[in-house]
């Protein structure tokens, strides 16, 4: 425990400078080609530096972080695009930008450029802490019923691990954002998820409910050049079609990072294939509204297309995803990690 703390230390001191660089030194070249090349040495730092961090949650959230949405923003950067563009006032902001999942509210812009004052007496979205803890609490209890894992059956044991996951994914983005709105007092803050639950379509689940801000740098960094490219060549009518199908495929890679650092091993692809997977039915599906909802021809109901779709995705991730998990063992090794995080605060104590 005490050596992936100092493992940790070493990462955000590393991350510190080279984000330092990048605000201080980057910044100030030419935007495109030539501040892309001056940031690369800091996106390949950024790619490797988790990797040194051994622990399920802790590795796992900083390779979300650092290798996946940190480097999205730089790379948006470059080109002065993105939330790093313009730059941040300051450092710390520049940082909090890069690191922390979150986005600012539109009817919350006036309140930090100090053109509206903030009234304390406002209604604000619920503080983070608090979102986190009740998070915590509930993933807390998840652990506990793992003690009783062996009297479960395995498809009751796929449920439970995806509301961990969900959860896990919760409370990440709940903890990463929570810096912004210590420091940016009076500003609301987008929500990570739109009610995931009662999506209507594949489409809806995947574009407007499901870990908006990871959508949200997929379509600045991916779906929208690609639109763009693609309405050139076959017209703007299809032209999502190839955007989202890439957006897919690079979502699948970024994911099997994650899973690498996981695992330990030589990768499968499997959770690349999902990704892969869901692409080409989210293609169908736009393909169809096109030509039959669009046209009035055929239309299914939302009470039936919605949970159809989540179907679909619980059905594909307990294929291609978490069983991938449950045969190398992770669901063993996460109980063991949250056991010894038990052992070592009683021992602090």
């Amino acid at each position: 425990m005490e050596s992936e703390l100092n493992n940790l230390i070493k990462l955000w001191v590393l991350t510190t400078f080279s984000l330092s660089y990048s605000y201080h030194i980057s910044a100030k070249i030419s935007k495109g080609f030539p501040r892309l090349v001056s940031i690369f040495p800091v996106i390949f730092l950024l790619s490797i530096l988790p990797f040194n961090i051994h622990g399920f949650h802790l590795g796992a959230a900083h390779v979300f972080v650092l290798s996946w949405m940190a480097n999205f923003k730089l790379l948006l950067f470059a080109f002065d695009r993105g939330p790093l563009s313009p730059s941040p006032e300051n450092f710390i902001l520049f940082i909090l930008a890069a690191c922390s999942p979150f986005k600012i509210k539109e009817n919350s812009v006036k309140v930090l450029k100090g053109e509206t004052p903030f009234q304390g007496n406002e209604p604000r979205v619920p503080s983070l802490i608090l979102e986190a803890v009740n998070k915590a609490s509930l993933l807390t209890l998840l652990f506990y019923s793992y003690n009783f894992k062996q009297y479960f059956h395995k498809h009751v044991l796929l449920i439970l691990y995806f509301f961990h996951a969900y959860l896990s994914i919760q409370f990440l983005l709940a903890v990463a954002a929570i810096p912004a709105q210590i420091c940016l007092p009076g500003v609301e803050l987008e929500p990570q998820f739109n009610a995931p639950v009662r999506a209507t379509s594949l489409q809806d689940f995947w574009g407007r409910r499901w870990n908006l801000r990871v959508s949200e740098a997929l379509r600045l960094t991916i779906y929208s050049p690609i639109k763009t490219i693609s309405s050139r060549v076959i017209g703007s009518r299809w032209a999502s079609l190839p955007a989202v199908f890439a957006t897919f495929v690079t979502s699948g890679f970024m994911h099997e990072l994650i899973y690498y650092h996981i695992i330990r091993k030589k990768p499968t692809w499997e959770i690349t294939w999902f990704f892969v997977l869901q692409g080409v039915l989210v293609d169908i599906e736009i393909f169809l509204k096109k030509k039959l909802v669009a046209t009035e021809k055929f239309r299914l109901h939302e009470a039936i297309s919605g949970p159809l779709a989540l179907a679909n995705i619980a059905l594909t991730a307990g294929w291609l995803s978490y069983t991938q998990l449950l045969r190398n063992g992770v669901d063993e090794k996460v109980i063991k990690e949250f056991n010894a995080i038990v052992e070592f605060f009683k021992r602090s104590t």
